[in-house]
């Protein structure tokens, strides 16, 4: 979030239904993508300008179906990526599938902590075989699922290839 109003893009930052102070009810995904589109409908009119989406753990795992198919969305953003089985408190654990990411063509970058335990190297590695290009992905050694002690690096990181993958596009927003 601070990473992308730093280049000055407006952020929505919000829990998902039945999270937190939220209404409704955890819909295990479904819902939650149509929340995304929602916010992305609003991002859209509100300001007019170039959408990037970023995701943490769930909200990457359903935004990004969300945002994929999006062609306002100019730039995606999946940190901690939940690419092994996630345990709940529902019985059965969850599980994600990026299919879709085959037909993604706009950049794509990938961060996770080394030592996520939803994030495998093994997993993300043979998850990004199949994901189109442009893509990049970057572990940060030393850092767990929530990037305790290493948020600068995270940020950093995603600073960095804002200015990568977008350099041109950033002044859409001068």
């Amino acid at each position: 979030m601070k990473a992308l109003n730093g280049f000055g893009f407006p952020v929505l930052r919000f829990n998902f239904r039945g999270a937190g102070l939220s209404h409704g009810e955890h819909d295990y995904g479904s819902g939650e993508v149509a929340d995304v589109r929602a916010a992305l409908d609003w991002l859209g009119e509100e300001f007019h300008l170039p959408l990037i989406f970023a995701g943490f753990s769930f909200g990457a795992a359903v935004g990004l179906r969300a945002a994929c198919e999006d062609a306002r969305v100019k730039a995606l953003i999946g940190v901690g990526t939940p690419v092994a089985p996630v345990t709940s408190d529902a019985a059965a654990p969850r599980t994600y599938t990026f299919e879709f990411l085959r037909d993604c063509s706009e950049p794509k970058l990938f961060v996770s902590g080394a030592r996520d335990p939803f994030g495998p190297r093994a997993r993300l590695e043979a998850l990004m075989v199949s994901v189109s290009e442009p893509k990049k992905l970057v572990l940060i050694e030393g850092a767990d699922h929530f990037f305790e002690g290493r948020l600068r690096e995270l940020r950093e990181t995603i600073e960095s290839w804002v200015r990568e993958a977008l350099g041109s596009q950033l002044s859409a927003l001068s």
